[in-house]
């Protein structure tokens, strides 16, 4: 049931790059992200406020780390992300999300002092080995895909990194606090603190044109961010990673750039080569791999 779980968790997340690529050349990453996340905060208490009035007293108590995961996974991440989807792709985006396994197990030996298995090392190389392929879509001797970084790949570098310090730090929330609850609080916190950010970003604006924000196409993405990346997500894979453990669940991460070339596939009508095929067969391998009961190294 875990890798289910997380596996649905990076599908919706590889749903957010390109919804959320589409959406950024329409409105402003900044508002984007807090509308994504004041909704999300009201619709989960709207249907989970007795869960989260019960767990108050142990939320409140961890208020701490909740706090900073909030800042990670609510703030940082999809801000970053967004902001730098209007300077570079999805897929130079996706494959800085693909260092975040390595990211991980770096940080979980430097901080928790975890082992390091032979099959954590080797599906981390063989899944990362896929999405490079993806990306340069099997053109291995182009190095120019790799060059020149522009303001939008540090954004999205930035990203990586925050959502690699949200998996790392997730363990040590409290785990008899449920996931809708979790979920919500997190949500709000979010949400909270990205008002100072709005406001003082509207200030700044010369203008800010409110109509783009009513059309049906935006609102319609924006209800995809709110139910699939911003709750079913985070639920799903919060109760992925506390189960399995973040060193081994992060590699479902390959899955997002992978899922969002699938999505290319079936709604922009991509045509399917065959590096997607070679690229999908190292990356399942790989995920396979750190699925497997973990050997010392």
């Amino acid at each position: 049931m875990p890798y289910l779980l997380l596996t649905m968790a990076a599908l919706f997340w590889g749903g957010n790059y390109v919804v959320g690529h589409v959406l950024v050349t329409r409105a402003d990453p900044i508002i984007m992200t807090q509308a994504r996340w004041a909704i999300t905060a009201i619709l989960l208490m709207t249907l989970y406020f007795k869960q989260v009035r019960q767990h108050w007293p142990t939320m409140r108590a961890s208020i701490g780390i909740l706090f900073f995961l909030s800042v990670c996974g609510q703030v940082l991440f999809p801000l970053t992300l967004y902001i730098g989807l209007q300077y570079t792709t999805s897929l130079n985006a996706a494959i800085y999300m693909s260092v975040t396994p390595v990211v991980v197990l770096l940080l979980n030996r430097l901080v928790f002092n975890d082992p390091v298995s032979r099959n954590n090392m080797l599906g981390v190389i063989l899944s990362t080995g896929g999405v490079l392929y993806l990306v340069v879509k099997g053109e291995l001797s182009t190095p120019e895909t790799f060059s020149a970084l522009n303001r939008g790949d540090l954004w999205t570098m930035g990203s990586a990194l925050s959502w690699a310090f949200y998996c790392t730090f997730l363990r040590k929330k409290d785990k008899s606090i449920p996931g809708n609850a979790f979920v919500d609080v997190s949500a709000l916190l979010g949400a909270i603190l990205l008002i100072p950010l709005v406001f003082i970003h509207v200030i700044d604006l010369p203008s800010l044109d409110v109509a783009p924000y009513f059309r049906g196409d935006f609102l319609t993405g924006l209800a995809y961010l709110v139910i699939f990346p911003s709750w079913l997500s985070y639920v799903f894979w919060n109760r992925g990673i506390g189960d399995i453990g973040a060193t081994r669940g992060e590699i479902y991460t390959h899955l997002i750039p992978l899922s969002g070339g699938v999505f290319s596939l079936v709604f922009l009508n991509t045509t399917l080569e065959t590096f997607h095929l070679v690229s999908a067969l190292l990356i399942v391998f790989g995920i396979w791999l750190c699925s497997k009961t973990p050997q010392q190294a």
